[in-house]
């Protein structure tokens, strides 16, 4: 096999597409979804609830449920951002696509011009397929200009605020702690983009761990009570740690019109708190030209999916470039948190003067 055609005739041999798609509208960009599995379109319909739309579509992914796939390929490790550890994430490139293979998951993603293709146990792991749908959404809003941040975002009289912090320090648990008040809405929670002053969100329902549901009314009673019961036996630094994730399907938790797909960016605060610190938690205005290292905690990799406009794909352990963040975040006000972590302070802080 040597070109994406090649590579789709094989994943999709012997699979019969079912009646019906899934289609989102992404602020105009429409995804259309087809797979062979009708309970998996179920299942990315109710996901997708919030975003659903009509053709025609910008783009298709098809999902094949099938078992794990072996194409004879040599794959390569892709090299994952500081601060990550483990295999994750390995990729083949043809004449004109790139092939992504999830190591843990069998699961296996085709991404080229004119093939998307999602193969392999589909059903078992859906979060992998709607990670992929969003992917192509990215792809359009990197290719038009956007930068794309590690934050989470929220809206608030059409303005948004970004929360990025280095790995595992609190911007989803902070981000759905002010969520529950009136008339702030969710614009996203793991990558935010930026483009000619506006924010914009990927439907990407956040995934949170036990540490942040145990402590939050809102979230505790998605976790099974046997769960529960284990988890509040355990000491905090112990819930920091555990990697166990949820989904917060934000209007069953929080009511309708709750999901905004876009803001005007305003302002982003950089979580830069540390879990041993005694020191109260301070919330200041910074330069970013004067602290750059704090931009570590907002950029972010496009991943081993992007695909250019020239077609190229994104290569990994690429430097990221600080030019184009300094340059957009110079009109954005920039806060950082510092001292001990303080989730109860920094959600007042937002409300009274970030988010008013």
């Amino acid at each position: 096999m040597k070109t994406a055609q090649d590579v789709a005739n094989k994943l999709l041999n012997g699979h019969s597409l079912v009646e019906g798609e899934v289609i989102l509208d992404l602020d105009g960009y429409k995804i259309a979804v087809q797979s062979n599995s009708g309970a998996l379109l179920d299942k990315l319909g109710i996901y997708f609830a919030h975003t659903l739309g009509t053709g025609p579509a910008d783009c298709v992914v098809t999902a094949i449920e099938c078992p794990a796939t072996d194409l004879g390929l040599t794959f390569t490790d892709w090299t994952r951002e500081p601060g990550k550890s483990g295999r994750k994430d390995a990729v083949a490139d043809l004449e004109d696509c790139r092939l992504v293979h999830k190591v843990r998951t069998g699961m296996l993603f085709l991404q080229s011009t004119d093939h998307l293709i999602a193969a392999g146990p589909c059903l078992e792991n859906d979060n992998q397929v709607i990670n992929y749908i969003n992917v192509q959404y990215i792809n359009h809003l990197l290719q038009n200009g956007s930068l794309i941040c590690h934050a989470s975002g929220l809206v608030s009289n059409a303005k948004a605020l970004a929360m990025a912090g280095f790995s595992g320090g609190g911007k989803s648990t902070l981000m759905l702690h002010i969520l529950a008040q009136d008339g702030i809405s969710y614009l996203t929670n793991d990558r935010l983009f930026i483009n000619n002053g506006s924010a914009y969100g990927i439907p990407k329902l956040p995934r949170v761990n036990p540490g942040t549901m145990i402590h939050d009314k809102n979230l505790k009673s998605l976790l099974p009570p046997d769960r529960l019961r284990e988890l509040e036996k355990l000491p905090q630094q112990q819930l920091w740690d555990i990697e166990e994730k949820y989904d917060v399907f934000i209007e069953d938790v929080y009511g309708p019109d709750k999901i905004n797909h876009t803001g005007r960016m305003d302002a982003i605060l950089i979580l830069n708190w540390e879990r041993e610190s005694s020191a109260p938690c301070r919330i200041h205005e910074v330069d970013i030209t004067e602290r750059t290292e704090l931009l570590q905690a907002i950029m972010k990799s496009p991943g081993p999916f992007y695909q250019l406009k020239d077609h190229s794909f994104f290569k990994g352990g690429m430097k990221l470039d600080e030019a184009p963040y300094l340059e957009v975040l110079k009109n954005i006000k920039i806060y950082e948190a510092s001292g001990k972590v303080d989730f109860a302070f920094a959600k007042d802080y937002c409300l009274t003067h970030l988010l008013t």
